[in-house]
């Protein structure tokens, strides 16, 4: 996850102290008085919503064998005392889970901050005020568009609507809401108009996630940005976001799912502010890249642990059988020993890029998916060759 706000003006918001320290980078196992790492808990697979790109290929039916009550409060026991910082509910749709409150409190009450990711339909006030009430650190609320094209991403008619209630009643309710937006060519064009509904909806957060080709979205593959695509996009976001700075608008932005979203942001002010480009470049390197099976994690439905939600082919243990710390700190499991020290498994521009550090191979499930090598290289890297190899020229002084 990359905090463009934090990289262009320093500004501090919760997770910033995750992402951007030494500790975030080397010490997230839970060990020694460390923390654990953020994990994600699929709740239930079943969902009010068909999702074209839904990476846990959600629908609305019941699936058996999903964590019990009694279960999830043992799995939430040893989050607490692995020292997870957060622990981030989703789905399918997490509040069609009839325990969800139950839960997310119990959490609360552990120490482990309770956030939800959540398409934001079944929002009423009511429960926006609920969700507040127990302590729900922040909803993350799914938009992929404006109205038609939301819709038809989402498999249904007055989807957006819907959604956009959802987070009116957060927003009335005091509960610090966002938008999650999947980048893809048949939205990315809509990026400005995105900009434009979380000033006029006063939406404190929003999170462009860039594709990953798992689920009903390795289907998508083909429909990704190209890098020019992606460097356009990446553009609107960075200007939009020195936008409201300029105009005094305090709105969280980020990027999720591709660490060269980074470095770029570094190359571009590098030839603009070189001073603010230093402070970038440090931030990322603190950052470390892509973390997924280092300081971040996550857990499916039936208890099973995965590298993080779009990498559940790779299994490294079940927390009815174990402790998720337990899990989490066993390098017997070559991907998840690999993982924690990918650098010298990748391959292709990924093993000669100067800026492995910075993103840390990106995503692998992204390269396995078009490859079939979980440590090729991303197709979504949209750095150039020259970028990637060419010494640094100074611009300073």
């Amino acid at each position: 996850m990359i905090s463009v706000t934090k990289l262009l003006f320093d500004t501090e918001y919760y997770g910033d102290t995750l992402r951007y320290s030494q500790t975030g980078q080397e010490t997230l196992h839970g060990a020694n008085g460390s923390s654990g790492p953020v994990v994600v808990w699929n709740s239930t697979r079943t969902c009010n919503l068909h999702c074209v790109h839904c990476y846990m290929d959600s629908d609305s039916k019941k699936y058996t064998g999903e964590l019990s009550t009694g279960e999830a409060k043992k799995f939430i026991d040893d989050l607490a005392d692995f020292r997870v910082p957060v622990l981030l509910f989703s789905g399918g749709e997490p509040l069609i889970r009839p325990d969800f409150f139950e839960l997310a409190e119990y959490a609360a009450a552990k120490g482990i901050r309770p956030t939800l990711s959540t398409n934001g339909t079944l929002i009423t006030r009511e429960i926006a005020e609920r969700i507040k009430q127990i302590g729900i650190g922040y909803v993350g609320i799914s938009l992929d568009g404006l109205r038609e094209i939301n819709d038809r991403f989402r498999g249904k008619d007055g989807a957006f609507q819907a959604a956009m209630e959802g987070i009116q009643n957060c927003v009335a309710a005091g509960q610090r809401v966002g938008l999650r937006f999947t980048i893809n060519r048949h939205n990315y064009e809509e990026l400005d108009s995105i900009f434009d509904f979380i000033e006029e909806e006063n939406i404190d957060r929003v999170c462009f996630y860039h594709l990953v080709y798992s689920g009903r979205g390795q289907g998508m593959m083909g429909e990704d940005l190209s890098p020019e695509e992606s460097r356009l996009a990446m553009d609107v976001i960075i200007d939009r976001t020195l936008d409201f700075q300029q105009r005094g608008l305090k709105k969280e932005i980020l990027t999720v799912d591709n660490h060269c979203d980074g470095v770029y942001l570094y190359l571009r002010t590098l030839k603009e502010d070189p001073i603010r480009a230093c402070k970038i470049k440090n931030l990322i390197g603190l950052n470390g890249g892509n973390r997924s099976g280092i300081a971040f994690g996550e857990v499916d439905p039936w208890g099973y642990v995965h590298p993080d939600q779009f990498t559940q082919h790779i299994t490294f243990g079940n927390v009815r059988e174990r402790k998720f710390g337990d899990i989490w700190t066993d390098m017997n499991h070559p991907i998840l020993a690999g993982l924690r020290n990918r650098k010298p498994l990748l391959k292709g521009r990924c093993s000669r890029c100067q800026y492995v550090s910075f993103c840390n191979g990106n995503f692998r499930t992204r390269a396995e998916a078009a490859t079939g090598d979980l440590w090729e290289s991303d197709p979504a890297c949209y750095l150039t060759d020259e970028e990637i190899t060419t010494k640094e020229v100074s611009f300073l002084k």
